[in-house]
């Protein structure tokens, strides 16, 4: 701080004359008085402050100045005076002339004469009534700010704690003053408030800091902070002025978009996945359909042409084989649109397990052969019955074990292990083939998956066939687990079955008889002489195959391309039998058969009618059970699959006939 340098003095006056400039020109009022209160002197800028000349105040009692509120206030000022004491900046109010309050800063001090006896008092006043005024307006700026402000000394102690701090923390004023501001950190975050009074300490601001602060009843808000340094008049850092923010709405809103990005970014690449997926499934369906097809066009025009007997043998073997081959894709993607919506049917019933994997195992025997692939059983005789469906557990088996000769080399090996374990079943179908890559086992089961979906792939399929098998096994109320130590080092799949899987449950709705493939020799087929069939497709092709195996049991068949000419023909011919197709334009076979139960009985409203369809779901037959046909018979058709329903409807008709 500067020193005053005052000239030296030649004598008393020039003191005094100096000392009256010095008052007479400071900017606070200068008043002097003696001990009852009179006012003995006035300076020019207590008039400006008050309002009253030294001509109107000197001579008369200082409380002129004071608010009838304050007047206690002088007696008590004397009185410490009067004790030789000091009275330092009195913050108080005072009236000006014209009778408005003044804020004011008063400093009063003893006059002691000569002898040291005190003699009156000095008055410094200072008007803080604009200091007070921009307080007051910061005030109500703290107090009705929507963040929380606080003041805390360097010890982290708070000191003020406006209204926004109590709604946002939840404590009062009075709670918070006088406490540690740690009483609102987590304790994960109590290593905060070192660090942060430490920059303080350098002076240093703290901008926007976003954190974690506790509210009074225990939850967790999320807090945007800013953190001042408070400085004196020196510069000297002698406290903090925090700001926060409660900002919980908008990080929970933040984490929500975040979310819901995340799950748009998921949904949308699933939805991209799904769509490589169809895209690649409907790649592989075409190739798979065409493949078989090409081989069945193929051959047919050879045939057409040639006359070697060779030739015959090998392209109706290649047909046949292929024709089943599509055949087999089309069962595939019925029973996963069955098992999708939830419609695949359990004929189940006790069963001896060991019998129905020993069965699996010869069918596909001459295929391993084939492969000069080493094929073993080792069956447990404990290993049973059970309650199930034993088809079902036949495609079960059938296609693990076509998987693993596809998959495993020449040379190879694969074992089949039907054993009892605790209270469940376990077969086991393992082999030496190429392996399931390991990032790929988690998507085995899914349907339309395949580790290989390129043009180069090495085998063939839709990639149903594993999805099928697991569905089955928990529709029995097992399951199955695939598990391979890497490629080329064989896979491994288990399936598990409970001892009694479930309550025996039947379909009661007629089923027509299976059969195998026609091999039967001419000799030995049925002899329907004299049995009228009425065959009605809108396919020539299918038409005249039905017709052609019938007659080669002798049957009499007529033929008809349209619901109209086939209604013509049952009431001029009277059928024994009518096989329809479903499918069929203007009028299916539903309207049809509807048109023929119309009919009175003397021309043909009861004829026994069997649907012969390519809607081959569990609803396409239920469908067809329930508008009357006898049967459902879905495509492509087996010879002697077909015979053999002729064959159960004309013993039924000979039967009738020999008891009237």
């Amino acid at each position: 701080m500067n020193n005053l340098m005052i000239p030296a003095l030649n004598s008393p006056a020039e003191l005094q004359a100096l000392l009256a400039a010095i008052v007479s020109s400071s900017d606070d009022a200068i008043i002097s008085k003696s001990l009852d209160g009179t006012v003995r002197s006035w300076n020019p800028a207590a008039q400006r402050i008050f309002g009253y000349s030294a001509e109107e105040i000197v001579g008369k009692p200082i409380t002129i100045l004071f608010p009838p509120d304050r007047l206690d206030e002088e007696p008590k000022i004397l009185a410490r005076v009067q004790k030789g004491e000091r009275v330092d900046h009195i913050q108080t109010i005072r009236l000006h002339k014209d009778g408005h309050p003044i804020t004011v800063s008063v400093t009063i001090s003893p006059i002691h004469d000569a002898n040291g006896r005190v003699v009156g008092a000095s008055k410094v006043c200072r008007d803080t009534s604009a200091t007070s005024a921009l307080e007051g307006r910061f005030k109500a700026i703290v107090s009705s700010s929507d963040d929380a402000i606080i003041s805390k000394n360097l010890d982290g102690i708070v000191q003020s704690w406006n209204t926004s701090a109590e709604r946002i923390f939840g404590y009062t004023s009075a709670e918070m003053i006088g406490q540690s501001i740690t009483v609102l950190f987590p304790q994960d975050r109590l290593d905060e408030e070192p660090k942060i009074l430490e920059q303080i300490r350098r002076g240093q601001r703290v901008d926007h800091f976003e954190t974690i602060r506790r509210h009074k009843d225990g939850r967790s808000i999320d807090v945007s902070v800013t953190i001042s340094p408070v400085r004196n008049a020196a510069g000297q850092v002698i406290g903090v002025s925090k700001v926060a923010r409660d900002i919980t709405s908008i990080k929970r809103n933040l984490r929500e978009r975040e979310a819901l990005l995340a799950r748009e970014t998921a949904a949308r690449a699933e939805a991209e996945r799904l769509g490589k997926m169809k895209d690649e499934f409907l790649s592989t369906l075409s190739h798979e359909l065409r493949t078989p097809l090409n081989a069945i066009l193929g051959w047919a025009n050879v045939l057409r042409s040639s006359d070697n007997p060779e030739d015959l043998q090998e392209g109706l073997e290649t047909i046949e084989r292929n024709a089943r081959a599509q055949a087999q894709l089309i069962d595939e993607l019925l029973d996963m649109s069955r098992i999708i919506n939830g419609k695949l049917r359990l004929d189940l019933q006790s069963v001896d397990l060991a019998a129905i994997v020993a069965s699996a195992v010869d069918s596909v025997r001459p295929a391993a052969d084939g492969r000069k692939l080493r094929l073993t059983k080792l069956l447990d005789p404990k290993a049973g019955p059970i309650i199930a469906d034993p088809n079902r557990l036949q495609q079960v088996l059938w296609n693990l074990l076509s998987n693993a000769i596809k998959f495993t080399p020449a040379g190879g090996r694969i074992q089949v292990l039907l054993q009892r374990v605790n209270s469940h079943i376990e077969i086991t179908v393992a082999d030496t083939g190429q392996g399931i890559p390991r990032d790929f086992l988690p998507h085995l089961f899914a349907r339309f998956s395949q580790a290989e979906t390129s043009s180069s792939r090495r085998h063939g399929g839709l990639g149903l066939g594993l999805a099928i098998v697991k569905s089955i096994v928990e529709l029995h109320g097992g399951s199955i687990t695939a598990s391979s130590p890497g490629p080329d080092q064989g896979a491994t799949f288990i399936v598990s079955l409970p001892l009694a899987a479930a309550h025996e449950r039947r379909d009661d709705s007629p089923v027509h008889p299976q059969a195998e493939p026609l091999n039967t020799p001419l000799s030995d087929l049925p002899n329907f002489d004299g049995y009228r069939v009425l065959v009605v497709d809108d396919e020539p092709d299918a038409r005249n195959l039905i017709q052609r195996i019938l007659l080669r049991c002798h049957a009499t068949v007529s033929t008809a391309g349209s619901a109209d000419e086939a209604l013509e023909l049952v009431r001029r011919n009277r059928p024994h039998l009518i096989l329809s197709d479903v499918g069929m334009p203007g009028q299916d076979g539903y309207q049809f058969l509807s048109r023929v139960r119309a009919l009175p009985h003397s021309q043909g409203g009861d004829t026994p009618a069997v649907a012969i369809t390519a809607f081959a779901r569990s609803e396409d037959r239920r469908r067809a059970l329930l508008a009357g046909f006898q049967m459902h018979l879905p495509k492509p058709v087996e010879p002697i699959e077909l015979i053999a329903i002729v064959a159960s409807h004309h013993n039924s008709h000979r039967r009738a006939e020999s008891r009237s």
